[in-house]
Order: C-alpha cells, then structure tokens, then sequence
C-alpha cells in the first residue's frame, strides 16, 4: 500500500474514532451533534473493515428511534440539555407514531440501510452474518414497507418526498427552483426584497462554524425552515399534508437509492429464507418499471418529477446520475449519464463528481449541494460504474476521489475545480468511505 493511502487511512480512522459517542458516530464535532440516517449507513460501511461489532452498534442505534409506523427519522436528536431548542423546533411527539422519550425529527433521508446491513454481513461468517440479518431484518422491512405504504398512495411505484432534507442534498437545484418559483413565503419574500437577509445570516449557527459563502444562502435557509414548520403544523401527517398540495417531488436520487436498497433486501431476506409479502414484491417491481418515466430523452440524464403534475423538473443535479447506482436502468441510459460524468461542458471536472454540472446556472464550486464534490456521492457513483461493467472508469473515479481526499483531509465536501476542502473538517463519512475505497480495491 502506497504511505499516502497508508496515511491516510490511519487518518480516517482516527476521526470515527474521535467522532463516536458510543452508540453512535457524529458526523463532526460542534455543527453536527446528533444521529443522522444515512450518515450513519456510511459510517457503518466504513467501520465494519476494522469493527464490525461497532459497524453493528452504529446501525441498531437507528432502530432506537424508528416510529411505530415503520418510519426511520433522517435525525435522533441528542438528548443533551444543550440541544433542547433542536428537538423543540421538530416536536416529534406531536404525531401519535413518534417513539417514547426519544426525540426526533418527522422526515426521513435516503434508504441506504439494506446496504450497510448488506455489507456489514458480507465481513461476517455464515451463523454470525445470519444471526446479524435475523436480528435486523424486522425493522429494516417494516421501514420499505412504510416507504411504499405511506409515500406512493397513488400506488404509482415511485416515492415522493416532503422536504429537500429528505434526500439529503439540502439545496439542490432542482428542489430550490421549485421553491423559489412556486413555494416562497410571503415573509420571505418581503425579507428579500428589503435585503434583511444580510444581517439575519450573522445570526446562524452554521455561519459561525463555517463561512457562508459554503453554506445555503440565508433565504434557502429560511424557506427550508418554513417548510419544515408547516410540516409541523401538520403533525407530521402525510394525509393532512398532501390535502394541502404542501411541496411534494418523486426526487430520481432517493428512488434511484430504493431502487438498489430494494434488491438487497430481497438478498437479505432469501439467505434467512424470510418471506417478503407479494404486495410490497409487486411495489419494488413497480418502482424499477415506474423510473425510466424520469427519463429526460432530451437532455439524456435522469430528473426529478413533481408529484401532483407529473412534470419532470428542468435543473439536472447529481441526483440523475445515482440511476448508475440504481442498477436497473438500459445500459444505452447508463452510458449517456458516463458522457455526462466524462463532458468537460457536465459533470467532467477537475476533481468530479460535482453535484451540479458546470453549464447550470445554479454551479456555484463551494456551495454546499449546489457545485462542490461529496464522498458519498462519488462512492454511489463508483458502485454503480462496477456493477455495470465500466471498470476502469471506476477506477478513475475512485483514484481521484483518495487523491483529493488524501491532499487535504477529510472534509464535508470538496471545490470539484481545485480540490480544496470545505465545510466542517474531520467529517465522519469522509473517512468511512475513504476507509472502504482503500480496502475495496477494484
């Protein structure tokens, strides 16, 4: 092993260590207290390579906070007096389902969970790996159940989302120009226009940690924040919330991630010989069927699609190009969205993937989800790539990914021109996915 690679994995696995709070593993210290979802899936990919009773620990503590509905939260708050203003801002208990004495948000996040189970298994022997997906699996259906019964009503088979937080790209371009065009507050707007919004942004706690010019601009901060607090007025109630035509999108990257996770637990259940109710069988066939609707012929990548209209939504992201990820989409398809990830005029950066391609309007190289290259996308990315035979454009992919992460750290995410690191330093699943790059050779 090369001493950069070398160092570098020593690097990231000082910061989960420094990172862990027992149960769990905080994505950074100061801005991020609490547990999120799928940070915690990537944590515990990463982990399982040096400890996979911890990588065991770090999933299990979701099931803590999973509602009674199925649901799995994209938070569970830190119980610490500290925190007491986060968890009064989400006020889980209003709604009937939330769990006893934990608090959480109302919302869920991106379904990776089949695949941290899937791999945390694949490092165990047979009777520990099936006593790990024995000891797991209850939970892990009763969440895809949930997806499909509370998510597609219309039993269309794809799942809509409520909140950009849920797919875990908070300001992506295509959930912020429907919310700027369609879904502006009245304050916000008149916060706009006497340009209010300056001085409000020295009172954010993430601009304390960070500079702004890295985070969402105070107004996507605002508008996120109303969103969220109309979802509250609803208890969280997805009936009472789409009676009211609240902001609902089938966001390709979320259904492209299902997708994937949908078939892993099918791999799961068969080497347990759990049997999977023919319903939510017919839904998971539905959802791979129902994805190519998301198709853009024009632009030839994936979009996300309103859910009320069915309009496809025309700001192309990286979410398009998790259908790779998906595994289920015509190889013509995946090989357009390797253009793309190639074009220099696209995706095809210095340092790649960026979240939003150079010719959009919205790039911005050190804007959080709208420019800067993610981890957690790339490795999304780089697993789809191998299962679709593009090995050596994986290879590529990974290379330049260990590279940038090794010439500055473990950062939260990367300017895709120059490589720099941004946002909060010694991320959490930075490390893990840099950890699994090194020891999953392709």
């Amino acid at each position: 092993m090369q001493p950069v690679i070398t160092n570098l994995l020593d690097e990231a696995f000082q910061v989960l260590q420094d990172n862990d709070r027992s149960s769990y593993t905080q994505p950074a210290v100061d801005l991020y207290p609490h547990q999120w979802l799928w940070d915690s899936c990537f944590v515990a990919i990463g982990l399982v390579h040096k400890d996979p009773q911890r990588a065991m620990i770090e999933i299990k503590s979701l099931f803590k906070g999973q509602w009674a509905n199925g649901m799995i939260p994209n938070i569970i708050f830190n119980n610490d007096p500290a925190y007491r203003t986060d968890r009064n801002i989400w006020r889980s208990w209003t709604n009937p389902y939330a769990p006893d004495n934990i608090a959480t948000t109302g919302i869920t996040q991106p379904p990776v969970l089949a695949e941290a189970i899937f791999r945390i298994g694949e490092k165990l022997s047979w009777p520990d790996r099936r006593t790990w997906y024995e000891s797991v699996f209850p939970y892990l259906l009763k969440y895809h159940q949930w997806l499909y019964s509370e998510r597609d009503p219309h039993q269309e088979g794809l799942v809509l989302q409520i909140h950009p937080w849920e797919v875990g790209m908070d300001n992506t371009p295509p959930w912020m120009s429907e919310l700027q065009n369609h879904q502006l507050s009245w304050w916000i707007r008149l916060i706009k226009d006497t340009h209010l919004d300056y001085p409000i942004t020295r009172f954010r706690r993430d601009t304390k940690h960070i500079p702004a010019r890295e985070r969402f601009d105070t107004l996507e901060a605002l508008a996120l924040y109303d969103i969220q607090r109309r979802l509250r007025r609803k208890a969280y109630n997805i009936q009472q919330i789409l009676d009211h035509s609240m902001f609902a999108i089938e966001d390709v990257g979320f259904n492209a991630i299902l997708i994937r996770n949908n078939q892993l637990l099918e791999n799961i259940a068969k080497s347990i010989k759990y049997p999977i109710p023919q319903p939510l069988l017919s839904s998971f066939k539905k959802t791979r069927q129902s994805f190519n609707q998301l198709w853009d012929d024009l632009n030839q990548i994936y979009l996300s699609r309103d859910f009320i209209t069915h309009r496809l939504l025309n700001e192309s992201s990286i979410a398009g190009l998790l259908a790779l990820y998906a595994g289920s989409i015509p190889l013509d398809h995946a090989k357009a969205l390797l253009h793309h990830i190639q074009d220099k005029h696209s995706f095809g950066t210095n340092y790649p993937i960026p979240s939003v391609p150079i010719n959009s309007y919205w790039y911005k190289p050190d804007r959080y989800w709208q420019g800067p290259t993610w981890i957690n996308t790339n490795w999304l990315i780089i697993d789809g790539l191998l299962r679709y035979g593009f090995i050596e454009q994986a290879k590529e992919l990974r290379q330049s990914t260990l590279s940038m992460i090794s010439n500055v750290g473990c950062y939260e995410y990367y300017n895709p021109d120059n490589g720099s690191g941004l946002g909060v330093v010694n991320f959490s699943w930075t490390a893990a996915l840099a950890i699994d790059l090194i020891l999953s050779p392709i």
